[in-house]
This record gives C-alpha cells, structure tokens and sequence, in this order.
C-alpha cells in the first residue's frame, strides 16, 4: 500500500503560499509515498513538482483543480492545462483525452464550488472518483454525504489535505494497493477502487491562517492586475 497525497496547492494557486520545494520536504517528512500538486487551474508547479519529486524519495503525480462551470475537479495525470469554465461532462472528457483520472473534490460542500450546487448526482456519478475526506471541513457533514454516495453508487474514494500551506500536507491520504511504484500504477489502482482513506480535521487555527492568506494573496493580485 502506498500513502498518497492527491490534493496540495503551491504558490502558485491564487491562495497557496508555498513553494512546492516545502510541499515536497513536508510529504518525506510525514512519510508519504507520493504526492500530487493541484493548484488552481494552473498546471506548471505540478509538473515542476512531479520533475522534483524523486530527489524527495517521492512519486510526484501531475495535476490541477479544475475550476469547471459547476465546480472543482481535480485532474491528475494530466500534463496540459485544463481551461476553466467548461461544462463538467466536457472537463471530464479533456482530462481523460490526456489519459487523466477525474475526481471531484468535495462535492457536496457548496460553499466551496462543490459541484453538486450545479449538477445532478448521475452526472456525478460519471467522475472516476470522489474525494470522500477533505481535511478543511466544517462539520464533517459534507465528507460523510461524499462517502455515502461513493458507497451506494460503487465509486472509488479518495482523500485529500486539500493544503494551502506546507504544514498540512498528510493531513488527509489515500492508501493506494498499486501493482508498482509510479504514477500510473496509482492512477490505475485508484480508478479500480484499490483505495482506503484516512485523515484529521485541519487544525482551526491552520484553517484560519490558511484563509487570512489566501484572503491577502487574492487582494495583492487584484491590485498587481489593476496597477499593472
């Protein structure tokens, strides 16, 4: 079994603080087998990432969060960005034309581009994959909805940190039963459901400072765009 990290942002997402050099560093550091970067419908951190990963003792695993017309998915194994704002049946066919494994991330919350605001659940249940546990909850409600509705429809599951910093890169992984050590033996036993999640609530005051940043990186970039 390997300790799978399937969703991180880097620096380079509009909310991400750190360079994926620390993503990296945290992931050996907590004992990962591999780790994917999916920053915000950027792409280039990822794949620097995936280039970087082995001198961590890592497999690194290329990918961005999509956001779609209905929402987020991430797309891993990919290697071109995705565009945003696409319908999801179509997001879903671009990530697969580049071979890529589609899973949506915190579906049910909302609040936080969960797809569900926008499409039915048999359109759901077309995505490869559904991230049942996301360490940036709440309550806990929407996690145990995703994985109720992974179980009833027979849908491999995942989890993820969905860190914006590097110290929470672990808090939630997916324990991949993959026949080899590489990305694509991930990715395949992951479509076949060959996974078990596990995970803790990220801290409050984590989430706080993760939002305080997030918050003061959007408005920088908003006023680099407008001097600029």
């Amino acid at each position: 079994m390997l300790s799978v990290e399937l969703h991180t942002h880097s620096s380079l997402s509009y909310d991400g603080r750190d360079p994926v050099e620390l993503l990296l560093e945290q992931a050996a550091a907590v004992g990962l087998d591999a780790l994917a970067v999916t920053d915000h419908d950027e792409i280039d951190a990822s794949l620097r990432a995936a280039e970087l990963a082995p001198e961590y003792g890592l497999v690194g695993i290329t990918g961005m969060e999509v956001t779609c017309a209905a929402g987020h998915v991430l797309a891993l194994g990919i290697t071109e960005a995705i565009p945003k704002g696409l319908p999801f049946d179509e997001t879903l066919d671009r990530i697969r034309d580049q071979g890529g494994t589609a899973v949506v991330p915190h579906p049910f919350q909302e609040s936080r581009h969960g797809v569900l605001e926008h499409i039915s659940k048999d359109e759901l249940a077309t995505a490869d994959a559904i991230e049942v546990y996301n360490s940036r909850l709440l309550t806990g409600r929407s996690n145990r909805q995703a994985e109720r509705f992974a179980r009833r429809r027979g849908l491999p599951m995942t989890a993820g940190s969905d860190a914006h910093i590097a110290e929470m890169v672990g808090q939630a992984v997916t324990n991949v039963d993959a026949d080899d050590r590489t990305q694509e033996a991930i990715l395949a036993a992951i479509k076949e459901g060959r996974t078990t999640v596990e995970g803790e609530r990220t801290p409050w005051r984590i989430s706080f400072r993760q939002a305080a940043g997030g918050a003061k990186r959007r408005v920088k970039n908003r006023l680099r765009g407008f001097l600029s």
